[in-house]
């Protein structure tokens, strides 16, 4: 039994480690995010549009097919150029001589009736190319287009490159490397870096054009079969180089083949522009974004900020009313929030005020019973008259009993309000609800006590459920059951209290009319005051003056209203009618209310 016990132990140890062990995994993958995101509202803004435009523009940088329009547009420009080129070259191929070079054996093996000049026997003629005048063509040619050609006999051998001069008294050109005390600014150095690393291709490497491997490259080769090729390479500064391989022929012999192909960055500079063009822009635009966020953010994250700074003054504020910043004439989300806000600490001031006059009404209230118990538990040590004893101990007891109803009734009351917001409200029937309270006051009342009579009147229009509201029907037959009682404590008891129930408009009316002496002009505006009493001579101590106070509360938080009025008899003015008694009326919103 112990060993179960420590091993139960043990197995607790273990799962509350475990347990420390996920909450420390939690809190630290918590802390890592709170590290990615801001807590200012102004950086989120400014981060998640900076965030959405740079994925804008990668996409606009990575996606983009402008490298490859240009690769195809610079073939498609360099194959009929080389066409051209390589025509001009066939028709100059010539010797230095005016003979004609002709193979004897291919001369003897003609057949008798083939003319001279056919295709068949052109292909026995070799017309070699002429450097001199190849070269000139090309000068001419080439010089334009900031393009180099080279051509390649049918050997493979270089026989002239556009690169450097053939003729006499010109000067072969050379491209030396920069000094070496030069050096390239450190921005262009990065922003080259940086455009290789992100811009990077998958294109070979271009190997060079020797005098005797043109047979090494397959563009040569295949131009020597008589095609005409493209191919894209990078250099040793991964510049792009695009070369075009065509035959150079005559009557359909090939003589040999040109290659034309463009310079390093004839293809990568326009990249390289647009790239720029597209950072300038990216940058300039995120500048806006960033402007515009923080004017976003300033008529967003402000305004929250001096609310929540206000909402802290009121949760510290003691012995000063905080008010809250007004932005309802925003007209937006912000607006509504102040407006929310303002309502709320206004309710919430309300709500102390009430607290603080309850508080001090109830002081109020208990002193009166207990100062009279005070008084008669200190004048029985002095009583000897058994008569005046006995009239003490009655006065003890009654104000005993209005103590325990006065406690009572606060309690009620200041549970009110948190007993309504925590039910959950139903459907109640006032129909069942008057019927149900109206009998049982009648089946209980005294001789004394006046009859309650109960009407109806149904609404015109046919309506399903004319006479229902959403509420809580304990606390609605407690409205029912104060005004009876307010108008039995008034009404003789040959008199009727009369109940009427009926639609007004959008609305539910409960009327309790009695005979009573009506109420008086200087307590109309009191009479639902906490522990307001107004009763007849010999009810004091009776009553808590509470009654009305919570049924207006309770009607109230059903989003109804409640009020008190005279009856009047017939009359020339108001002065002369005699009141014929008082009249309470109730309206509530019926269940079918659109409001």
């Amino acid at each position: 039994m112990v060993a179960e016990t420590e091993r139960d132990y043990t197995i607790d140890d273990d799962d509350r480690a475990s347990e420390a062990e996920e909450e420390r995994d939690q809190l630290a993958a918590s802390r890592s995010l709170s590290l990615l995101s801001p807590s200012s509202l102004t950086a989120r803004i400014i981060l998640l549009n900076i965030a959405g435009l740079i994925i804008l523009v990668s996409g606009i940088l990575y996606f983009n097919q402008f490298r490859q329009g240009l690769i195809d547009a610079r073939v498609q420009s360099l194959i009929p150029q080389a066409h051209i080129i390589a025509g001009a070259i066939a028709a100059s191929a010539t010797v230095d001589t005016d003979s004609i070079l002709i193979d004897p054996d291919r001369f003897l093996d003609l057949q008798s009736g083939t003319p001279f000049g056919s295709e068949t026997e052109s292909r026995s003629f070799e017309f070699p190319i002429n450097p001199e005048r190849a070269g000139q063509i090309l000068r001419r040619l080439i010089s334009p287009t900031k393009t180099r050609a080279r051509i390649y006999d049918r050997e493979g051998l270089l026989v002239v490159d556009s690169q450097y001069l053939y003729g006499r008294g010109e000067i072969l050109r050379f491209d030396l490397p920069p000094p070496e005390g030069v050096r390239e600014n450190i921005f262009a150095t990065l922003w080259h870096r940086l455009n290789t690393w992100l811009f990077s291709n998958d294109y070979p490497l271009q190997k060079e054009y020797g005098n005797e491997n043109g047979k090494e490259f397959p563009e040569i080769t295949a131009a020597l079969n008589g095609a005409s090729v493209s191919v894209v390479r990078v250099n040793e500064k991964h510049e792009i180089v695009v070369s075009v391989a065509v035959p150079i022929q005559r009557f359909r012999a090939v003589l040999g083949a040109l290659v034309l192909s463009t310079q390093g960055g004839d293809i990568d500079e326009p990249l390289r522009g647009e790239r720029r063009i597209i950072l300038f822009t990216f940058l300039f635009a995120a500048l806006v974004t960033v402007l515009l966020s923080v004017l976003l953010a300033g008529t967003i994250a402000e305004p929250i900020k001096r609310l929540a700074a206000a909402a802290e003054r009121v949760r510290h504020g003691v012995n000063k009313r905080v008010e809250i910043p007004d932005f309802s004439a925003r007209r937006d989300e912000i607006g509504h929030l102040s407006l929310a806000l303002r309502d709320m600490t206004n309710a919430l001031y309300s709500r102390i005020a009430a607290i603080e006059n309850f508080a001090a009404d109830v002081s109020h209230e208990l002193k009166n019973p207990l100062t009279s118990l005070r008084s008669a538990v200190e004048t029985l040590e002095y009583i000897k008259s058994d008569d005046q004893r006995r009239r003490l101990v009655a006065i003890i007891k009654d104000d005993v009993k209005r103590l325990d109803r006065l406690i009572t009734d606060i309690s009620d009351a200041s549970r009110l309000d948190a007993e309504l917001a925590r039910a959950e409200a139903e459907e109640v029937d006032l129909v069942e609800l008057l019927n149900m309270v109206i009998g049982i006051a009648n089946e209980t009342r005294q001789d004394d006590q006046a009859e309650i009579v109960l009407r109806i009147i149904q609404p015109a229009e046919h309506l399903e459920r004319p006479f229902c509201v959403m509420g809580h029907d304990i606390r609605l037959g407690q409205v029912v059951r104060n005004l009876l009682d307010n108008a039995r404590s008034f009404s003789p008891a040959s008199s009727t209290i009369r109940v009427r129930l009926r639609r007004i408009g959008s609305e539910i009316e409960i009327c309790v009319d009695d005979d009573g002496p009506g109420i008086r002009p200087e307590s109309m505006d009191k009479i639902f005051d906490r522990f307001h009493t107004d009763r007849p001579e010999g009810s004091f101590g009776q009553n808590s003056g509470l009654g009305l106070s919570i049924s207006k509360q309770i009607v109230e938080a059903h989003r109804g209203r409640i009020w008190a009025e005279n009856r009047y008899g017939p009359g020339k003015s108001l002065d002369e009618r005699p009141v014929l008694g008082a009249r309470f009326i109730v309206r509530l919103k019926p269940i079918d209310s659109d409001e």
